[in-house]
């Protein structure tokens, strides 16, 4: 799966007195050298390192406009010995993007006094900065300067991307809803509008030959197709492969980086249901090779499909979006679902799409919700880690709800306790389901493999919201 590492930038700052600058210049050079080595072995960020080891207002000027130039999503200032903190200063009064304060631990300068009088003069400024200090060597120094490049990353990223709306509201849920002004105040994004009928126009243009070619990739791979002669025929599924390919023609041709469908009730009521382009656009593969994830929300979920987008954008991975269905007090688990389809990565997790379609079955949509008909997407996701969240808002102020889980399996017939049609997630917290649901704001929850608490934690302090972990 392709994931764009952080691309940071590194400026080591200096004395302004030009005789203790000159004479301690391979000292920081030294401790510069040895932060970048130790970074680019492991080759989780993409450095940009300054070219001048800055000692005056004027190189801190030249510095911001390099690094602004280099497209960085982050900056660390790295501090060897005594530096002027003005320098600090007015490298991050030039540079708009999150900043990382970063010293060695060595009594023989006084690097770590440097570093907290330039953070302090940041934070008289009202200028937000993360401080980290120790041997980068040392994997809990590292990993919380890769934390810090991560989350950086996702606060860069998300400003100026675009969210491609298709449709409005759904199902009257204000929770699906956000504020466009307040999304580009907050967080950079500018919204796109839609309407749903341009999939429908666009899937008459598609090309009879790759619909019929997308077809066969699915008869061949999906492990098994249940039709019935009435939500689910073969005529049917065509319709829905090519909204799937209309729809991902114009993410690409309108430059769209994540999206919404609204689905519900027109889609599901009288056309087709979306439930293959909420699949295939989340996986990094579909019927015509290997792709770029495309984020797509549910019901035009604007909070979930924002939750999904900083998930992704962390990791690299795909996403998840589930409801809330039903908690099972016997098993004490949550039973999280999907009504018709999610990402068929996590029906087992493998880089190899044969393996995930293997274990996905296909059933006609529920006929009393969706008369139209079309194919679900259903599997059992399988075991592993994953982390949920949710961006909310509580009276106006955003919110993030954080929990890690464990995904459990269960025995086949586990899932006709529910909508068997759907695809499903049993899901072990580590709190009690009154703590989760007397403080969780949406009937939505949103996933990714692994865990990413910590880094979501920092996102939210990025960007002024509050996060709420249970764990």
């Amino acid at each position: 799966m392709k994931y764009r590492k952080p691309r940071i930038g590194l400026v080591t700052i200096s004395d302004n007195r030009e005789k203790a600058h000159n004479e301690l210049l391979p000292v920081n050079k030294q401790f510069e050298d040895y932060v970048v080595n130790t970074i680019h072995k492991r080759d989780d960020i993409e450095l940009v390192v300054s070219e001048t080891i800055v000692h005056t207002a004027k190189e801190a000027v030249e510095a911001a406009n390099k690094m602004n130039a280099a497209g960085i999503d982050g900056l660390i200032m790295n501090f060897t010995i005594w530096v002027y903190p003005n320098l600090a200063v007015i490298l991050a009064r030039n540079i708009d993007k999150p900043l990382l304060m970063l010293s060695n631990l060595h009594p023989e300068h006084a690097g770590l006094v440097g570093m907290m009088a330039s953070a302090g003069s940041l934070d008289q400024l009202g200028i937000k900065n993360y401080r980290v200090w120790g041997d980068i060597a040392l994997p809990e120094v590292y990993e919380r300067v890769v934390s810090f490049a991560k989350a950086a990353a996702v606060v860069s990223r998300l400003k100026g991307s675009v969210y491609g709306m298709f449709g409005g509201r759904s199902m009257g849920m204000y929770t699906g809803v956000a504020e466009q002004s307040v999304w580009m105040k907050k967080f950079g994004i500018d919204c796109e509008h839609i309407d749903e009928m341009e999939i429908l126009r666009n899937a008459e243009l598609v090309d009879k030959g790759r619909i019929e070619k997308a077809f066969q990739w699915m008869s061949n791979n999906i492990g098994k197709i249940h039709y019935n002669g009435a939500g689910l025929t073969e005529e049917k599924l065509h319709y829905q492969i090519a909204c799937y390919l209309a729809t991902k023609d114009m993410v690409k041709e309108r430059e769209l980086d994540f999206i919404g469908i609204k689905c519900q009730p027109e889609m599901g009521n009288h056309h087709i249901t979306q439930c293959l382009t909420q699949a295939f656009l989340n996986d990094p593969y579909d019927m015509e090779g290997e792709k770029d994830i495309t984020v797509v929300s549910c019901e035009n979920d604007m909070d979930g499909g924002l939750t999904m987008q900083i998930l992704h954008l962390l990791t690299g991975l795909p996403t998840l979006f589930f409801d809330f269905r039903h908690y099972d007090t016997e098993n004490d688990v949550f039973v999280f679902a999907n009504c018709g389809s999610q990402s068929t990565y996590y029906a087992a997790r493998s880089d190899d799409y044969k393996k995930n379609l293997s274990k996905v079955q296909c059933f006609a949509q529920t006929p009393e919700f969706y008369p139209a008909g079309g194919a679900t997407i259903r599997y059992m996701a399988c075991e592993g880690p994953l982390t949920c969240a949710r961006l909310s808002r509580k009276d106006g102020e955003y919110r993030m709800v954080i929990f890690p889980v464990e995904v459990r399996t269960f025995p086949e017939e586990k899932m006709k306790e529910t909508s068997n049609e759907w695809p499903q997630a049993f899901i072990k917290i580590n709190v009690t389901p009154e703590q989760l649901i007397d403080i969780y704001g949406s009937n939505h929850a949103h996933a990714v493999a692994g865990n990413v608490v910590n880094e979501l934690i920092k996102v939210c302090d990025m960007l002024d919201i509050k996060p709420i972990v249970l764990k």
